[in-house]
C-alpha cells in the first residue's frame, strides 16, 4: 500500500581541481596553528598561526597573529604579521604590525600602521 522512494536528488557538481572557490574558511580566535594552511577560497584568520598560508584571499582580524609566508591574491591586515607576504594587492589597516618582506602589485597603507621591512612592487 505504501512504499518508500529512494531520494532522486543529485549530488552537488564538484569544482575541478585547481579552481577558486567561493567558499570562506574562518580560523577562530580561540585556534593556535603550526603548520601550512592551503585554500582555494578566502581565509580569514583570527587566532594564531605559525607556518605558511596560500588562498585566494586573507584577512588578518585585529587580534589575528601570522608568524611566517604569506602567498595571495589580496592580502588584508588588521593584526601583527612578521614573515614574508606575496600578493597583487595588499591593504594594511591602521592597527597593523607587520615586519618582513612585501611583495605587491597594489598596496593601501592607512595612517598608524606600523611597518618594517622592504617592499617590492611586481613588475606588471
Amino acid at each position: 500500500m505504501f512504499s518508500k522512494t529512494a531520494d532522486q536528488t543529485p549530488a552537488p557538481p564538484r569544482a575541478p581541481a585547481g579552481a577558486t572557490s567561493n567558499t570562506r574558511s574562518v580560523l577562530g580566535a580561540d585556534l593556535k596553528i603550526t603548520g601550512d594552511i592551503r585554500s582555494s577560497g578566502s581565509v580569514e584568520l583570527l587566532g594564531e598561526v605559525e607556518g605558511t598560508i596560500q588562498a585566494q584571499s586573507l584577512i588578518i582580524g585585529g587580534d589575528g597573529l601570522m608568524s611566517g609566508d604569506i602567498s595571495a591574491d589580496t592580502v588584508e591586515i588588521k593584526g601583527r604579521l612578521s614573515g614574508q607576504i606575496a600578493s597583487q594587492s595588499l591593504t594594511l589597516r591602521a592597527a597593523a604590525q607587520v615586519t618582513g618582506n612585501v611583495a605587491y602589485s597594489t598596496l593601501v597603507i592607512e595612517s598608524g600602521a606600523q611597518i618594517e621591512g622592504r617592499f617590492t612592487r611586481n613588475k606588471d
